[in-house]
């Protein structure tokens, strides 16, 4: 996916659901921040999403422009209508969301969580593809371990999955063996 398909899917949802504001939430939420980001973050298809003011109409968006519709069919990519509790997120991730708004949304926003708390989210579900997602994205130098482990003490989860993730990024920057 790029930017601007993105962009599309923002100012779609917007229109399906009837809201001016979309929150992106997956793994291409990155291009919010990152417009330019490096391929190997890029593989996903799908963006999750939800309408901001009206989250209940998420089933409304997968059934539109979801996987296997048509709109999936004719541009390659699809919107995935999501609950907002589909990803566990640091405390006070929507004051730190960024806005992506422009000709090609239409006066649609779409907020994306900003990379570090898009990150943790990602530590957290803790699967193949967002294994390889949290080590490309160290990868890039654009992160930062601190913040990343800020982020991770404001997440609500247990001690001993706490540990195991700090261990992961600590892992993915290269600093497995320090503090």
């Amino acid at each position: 996916m790029k930017r601007r398909d993105l962009e599309h899917l923002i100012r779609a949802a917007g229109d399906i659901a009837d809201d001016h504001e979309i929150v992106v939430i997956g793994s291409q939420a990155i291009l919010g921040s990152w417009p330019d980001a490096p391929e190997d973050l890029l593989a996903s298809v799908e963006a999750d999403l939800f309408p901001k003011n009206h989250p209940e109409r998420s089933d409304l968006i997968d059934g539109t422009i979801g996987e296997a519709s048509p709109f999936h069919a004719t541009f390659g990519y699809y919107g995935q209508g999501v609950d907002r509790a589909t990803a566990t997120l640091p405390s006070g991730w929507e004051s730190r969301l960024v806005a992506v708004r422009n000709d090609n949304t239409r006066g649609v926003t779409g907020w994306c969580l900003e990379p570090h708390d898009l990150l943790i989210s990602k530590y957290v579900a803790g699967r193949e593809k967002d294994r390889v997602f949290t080590a490309a994205a160290a990868r890039t130098g654009r992160l930062s371990e601190a913040t990343l482990l800020e982020r991770l003490a404001e997440t609500d989860l247990s001690d001993e999955h706490r540990r195991r993730i700090a261990a992961t990024i600590r892992r993915d920057f290269g600093t497995a063996n320090s503090g």
